[in-house]
């Protein structure tokens, strides 16, 4: 078995005394200082993540658009140079095989960036795919470093390191630019229910890019943070993750985000048959945020049941909540119960929780 990879800012992680975990073949920082005060840090401060084990794909060529038309669910047509969307590219029975973002960086090329865990499934799908327009797939994975910047000081601590006007940067969108004198694409999507930046950076300018921020955030408290808080912050936001709440069992419908399906968009793509149908029919079970007021949080395949005990449901992600003071979590349960104020219960090692059905997603960030 191969030794995890490590990216190009690990000798950072460990001055900075990381704890480490294997992801997706990759060794990241989980924490640091500690998960609540990371967490916390991002809510109220600013977080800086290394991402690098994300998966970039490059998809350029005259009709790069019409191949990923077909490809993903989104209309990558009306995705105007420097934007971005959120999508997903789904098998031909409507599963979601990754959550993607896309960037259209100039009119004839296009960036998709996967999940960790699925970017080689990700890439050899969309090799296959677009193989029969005129356009080329090119796995870029090994050309970046990913670093992220996010919380409500992020702007602060970037604006002194970059010429580009950040207050003219919408959600959503993606452009070349400088950062700490390094070629960037600097990005503002964000999973963690704040505001915040992504800069793609070259391998080798990834620790100058990340010296650059840690200085620039030392006023504003800026902590390095791992994954541990990256999934309690994207809990809070009401954020899917793929394996918990995306899966190819399920379809974008299942999850309550149909809307990124573009069923109106010209010509067919893949899986468009079967979400059209689903489209039509509601799902038997859909996803909706729990929340509890013990001391127990509902985890990861747990059972979700009714007041009378008969299971209704599945926990697809739980945790204690550091902003809410409260364990939360999400669950795909029986539509009959998924109204919001609902009281049902999980099955907490042989214990049986009260939990009330909220609606997604708990925090929502001051605009």
């Amino acid at each position: 078995m191969s030794s995890p990879r490590q990216t190009p800012l690990h000798k950072v992680h460990e001055s900075l005394g990381a704890s480490f975990t294997e992801f997706a073949g990759w060794q990241m920082p989980v924490r640091y200082s500690g998960d609540t005060a990371e967490h916390n840090a991002v809510r109220t401060s600013a977080g800086l993540f290394d991402l690098t084990h994300m998966g970039e794909i490059i998809i350029s060529g005259p009709q790069a658009a019409e191949a990923l038309d077909y490809a993903l669910v989104a209309n990558a047509t009306a995705i105007t140079p420097g934007r971005a969307r959120y999508t997903m590219l789904c098998n031909a029975s409507g599963g979601v095989l990754d959550d993607l973002i896309v960037y259209r960086l100039a009119e004839q090329e296009f960036m998709v960036v996967a999940n960790a865990a699925n970017a080689e499934v990700v890439s050899a799908e969309l090799a296959e795919r677009v193989s029969g327009f005129d356009a080329t797939h090119r796995d870029a994975s090994a050309d970046y470093a990913l670093i992220a910047v996010q919380g409500p000081s992020a702007v602060a601590i970037l604006a002194p390191l970059t010429d580009t006007d950040l207050s003219a940067v919408k959600y959503y969108a993606g452009y070349r630019s400088t950062v700490a004198g390094k070629d960037v694409l600097l990005a503002r999507t964000g999973y963690t229910g704040e505001d915040g930046f992504e800069l793609f950076t070259a391998p080798e300018d990834a620790e100058a890019v990340w010296q650059a921020l840690t200085d620039s955030g030392a006023e504003h408290d800026l902590q390095p943070c791992g994954l541990s808080c990256r999934d309690t912050l994207r809990l809070e936001a009401g954020m899917p993750l793929y394996g918990n709440e995306l899966s190819a069992e399920l379809t974008p419908f299942h999850a309550n985000l149909g809307r990124v399906v573009k069923l109106d968009k010209p010509g067919d793509f893949v899986g468009k048959a079967a979400l059209a149908a689903t489209a039509e029919q509601p799902t038997e079970r859909t996803l909706v945020g729990l929340s509890t007021d013990g001391r127990r949080a509902p985890r990861h395949g747990y059972k979700v049941l009714d007041e009378q005990g008969d299971e209704v449901g599945e926990v697809t992600s739980g945790a204690p909540s550091p902003t809410l003071g409260h364990p939360i979590g999400m669950a795909y349960v029986d539509r009959a119960q998924s109204s919001p104020g609902t009281t049902l219960q999980v099955d907490i090692r042989g214990r049986n929780v009260a939990v009330q059905v909220i609606e997604l997603p708990f925090y929502r960030r001051n605009a």
